[in-house]
């Protein structure tokens, strides 16, 4: 960049600073910066938009377009120019902006007498803040050098709108932290909770945006780039050479570290008269506008890697670590990005909630959750952003809503559903001791779902009569290597003693999809939930099978011993991994350990195909679970974790009632024991619907066993049978209706 413009740059910047450390309201603020910059670069215009909603931009301040058209002109996002620098997220430059594609006239602001149009996006991190617009008379294309010194001012109007720079009595914007926000995600676990914010990587504040020697900064720069480069180097070396997957990840991580475009840039903006963290926040944000308009989603995978590597670079430069000195809240809420199973673990039971920004139902952060008994709420967009330590919350896992700083009606409605549901679980312990049987005689078996020895001692006081599906995946997901045969014999040893005798299905390793173990590679699949994964992993990687099904016959010592091999698809899979058992209970015979007492071998139904497997399949397995999670997307084609699509879709239609009638059938005439796991066993309705069907085993979370079972207690199943089946021959679709009103007119009763 030539000195003259290099100058200008920092002198605006310098300019901008004393500005707006001078006293007054939002407006004066907004306006002398319009002044500023249309002054300094010798443009007729400049106009500053802001967002006012996620979809409406409002012109804020301006000098040179009509003073009466602010707070009176608004865009939608992507409409016209200015709506399309928002939307693209990247800059607009045209000596002609009538005759550029997308213009909008707007005649109250009398711009149509400017021809050349610059906009550059005002944003932080990857959110949207506004756009920052210069215009001239004469057509004229803006140099790149003019361009690159309206983004750096962007920069610093981004970091002071988040800092509140433009608060005032005026009320020209609302603060970013302080009003009620709702963020609408999608539902991990199911619970309501209220508490405050615990951030669980906290946000790095950038209070200095501009440097008055740009090179002390930039040595500043190198030192921490340095600084940064051998702790990634360190890293590396520590890891093991037979961790890949980790150790792919961190060489992404040295090659970001060790770019030099990244420092050069950085140089860049510093050079401009930015410091070191606002370079640091510029290049990060203008890296996420770019990388998040890539389609290769390894690339934007990617974006991670370099997020991970800015922080930690603004760590070192401003001194904040991940341990700011803050007390946890009485109640806290965490809210992350994201975050691992043994993390979540390390939290334990001190936690009200979680939020995440990203995560899915089904992930293993979400099955940690679950084991805990706290919501959670996954896909829920900016939580991070908006969200500050300290901050009320509350959390509706029912729904998957966050409720961010919530006004007074909102909690107390919120308070209101808590004490109901704590007195609904006051009424359900009661009927701990009974057994689920209905008013007609039809009893059902309730069994919970557990995946950590924390679960266990849920076993007992939820009325549970034993564990349906206990998940052995969270043991290799929780380790950098893989876990010795040793140490899961007597985990799952500790888990038949804590079980005091009851049954406990242990589902062998269901991994991939969303479950990655961190030592092993994982295939760049393009639908991985379709894809390599849980048995057809376990059937090709058979050292991994065998080692575990050989941990499970010893901890069994002498006791019965239940295993279900997860997602068989076809009859040929199940004979495959019970041949493989059987074969390691020879094994065992041979070298003269103690064998289990009763072995018990089954297979989950969670793909269509096996309903209609060969009669032999359902003679020869011991039982059959119905993995409903899975059996439901794959029945409609509709992804579980897509929102888009797996709302249209309903347990409780005709088309999936009769396919599960079926499954029912078919057990009925092999006399094999069937059982339905799923999230919607554990919803009272859903669950007195799949009985309605005939099922008499549900296996769900601890906590819904107590409402699932007072529902069976005071229905008739064979009436509610037969309300089903005369609606279906109506021809009746959407049977909810149906069963809810039958609920409905038992609670007034």
């Amino acid at each position: 960049m030539p000195e003259r413009l290099e100058s200008q740059s920092r002198r605006l910047l310098r300019r901008l600073r004393d500005s707006l450390a001078e006293p007054g309201k939002g407006q004066e603020r907004l306006n002398r910066i319009t002044q500023l910059i249309s002054e300094s670069m010798h443009t007729d215009v400049c106009s500053i938009y802001l967002f006012r909603d996620a979809d409406t931009l409002e012109l804020c301040a301006t000098r040179g377009l009509k003073a009466d058209a602010v707070h009176l002109t608004r865009l939608r996002l992507g409409e016209g120019l200015v709506g399309r620098v928002a939307r693209g997220s990247m800059p607009v430059n045209t000596a002609d902006a009538p005759g550029e594609r997308g213009f909008r006239y707007m005649p109250e602001t009398g711009e149509e007498i400017f021809s050349s149009f610059l906009g550059v996006p005002v944003q932080r991190l990857g959110e949207k803040l506004g756009v920052l617009v210069v215009q001239s008379r004469e057509k004229r294309l803006y140099s790149d050098d003019e361009v690159y010194a309206l983004e750096v001012v962007a920069m610093v109007l981004a970091e002071m709108t988040e800092l509140g720079a433009f608060i005032g009595d005026d009320a020209t914007l609302a603060h970013p932290h302080k009003n009620p926000v709702v963020i609408r995600g999608a539902s991990g676990q199911e619970g309501t909770a209220e508490g405050q914010v615990w951030l669980h990587e906290p946000r790095v504040v950038v209070t200095n945006l501009v440097n008055d020697d740009p090179v002390a900064e930039a040595e500043r720069l190198r030192a921490a780039v340095s600084q940064l480069r051998v702790s990634v180097d360190d890293l590396l070396t520590l890891a093991s050479p037979t961790e890949k997957e980790h150790r792919e990840v961190l060489e992404a991580y040295r090659m970001f570290a060790h770019s030099r475009g990244w420092l050069r840039r950085m140089e860049q903006s510093i050079e401009s008269g930015l410091s070191c963290e606002a370079a640091v926040e510029k290049e990060q944000s203008e890296a996420r506008s770019r990388l998040q308009q890539v389609p290769d989603p390894y690339l934007r995978d990617r974006l991670h890697d370099l997020d991970d590597l800015s922080n930690r670079l603004l760590r070192i430069l401003t001194g904040q670590g991940s341990e700011t000195g803050a007390a946890m809240p009485e109640h806290p809420i965490l809210v992350a990005r994201n975050i691992g199973p043994g993390e979540l673990l390390e939290y334990g039971p001190r936690l009200r909630g979680v939020v995440l920004e990203e995560g899915s139902i089904g992930s293993h952060a979400a099955v940690v959750a679950r084991a805990l008994t706290i919501p959670l709420v996954v896909h829920a967009g900016r939580v991070t952003t908006e969200a500050l330590n300290g901050d009320a919350i509350i959390i509706d896992g029912d729904e998957g809503v966050v409720h961010l700083r919530p006004d007074e009606s909102v909690a107390v409605a919120f308070r209101d559903k808590i004490a109901m549901q704590t007195q609904a679980q006051a009424r359900f312990r009661k009927l701990q001791d009974l057994p689920a049987t209905a008013r007609c005689g039809t009893t059902v078996g309730l069994h919970m779902n557990a995946g950590i020895m924390a679960d266990l001692p849920s076993l007992a006081g939820s009325g549970a009569e034993g564990v349906g599906l206990f998940r052995t995946e969270l043991q290799f997901l929780l380790r950098n290597s893989m876990p010795r045969r040793s140490d899961l014999a007597a985990l799952y040893a500790r888990v038949m003693a804590a079980a005091d005798g009851r049954r406990v299905a242990f589902r062998t390793l269901d991994i991939g999809s969303d479950k990655v173990m961190p030592y092993m590679k994982r295939p760049d699949e393009p639908n991985p939930a379709m894809g390599w994964r849980a048995l057809r992993v376990g059937l090709d990687k058979t050292g991994v099978m065998r080692m575990q099904l050989q941990a499970l016959i010893r901890a069994a010592r002498g006791r019965p011993l239940t295993v279900m091999f997860p997602l068989v698809s076809e009859m040929g899979e199940f004979v495959a991994a019970r041949d493989m058992l059987l074969r390691e209970i020879e094994r065992e015979a041979h070298l003269g350990h103690l064998l289990p007492e009763k072995l018990e071998i089954g297979a989950m139904l969670e793909t269509p195909s096996l309903a209609y497997a060969p009669d032999a399949f359902f003679k020869l397995a011991d039982f059959i679970s119905i993995g409903g999670n899975d059996l439901k997307q794959f029945f409609f084609a509709a992804d579980r974790e897509n929102e888009l699509v797996r709302k249209r879709y309903d347990t409780l239609s005709a088309s999936f009632l009769t396919f599960i009638q079926n499954i029912v059938n078919r057990c009925a005439e092999a006399g094999t024991h069937l059982s339905f796991c799923g999230e919607d066993a554990g919803r009272p309705v859903d669950a007195l619907a799949l009985v309605a069907v005939g099922l008499r085993s549900l296996s769900m979370r601890p906590a819904s066993i107590g409402p699932v079972k007072d529902l069976i207690i005071r229905s008739d199943i064979a009436e509610l049978r037969s309300i089903i089946e005369a609606e279906k021959r109506r021809g009746t679709e959407q049977l909810r209706p149906v069963v809810l009103d039958y609920v409905r007119q038992l609670r007034q009763q």
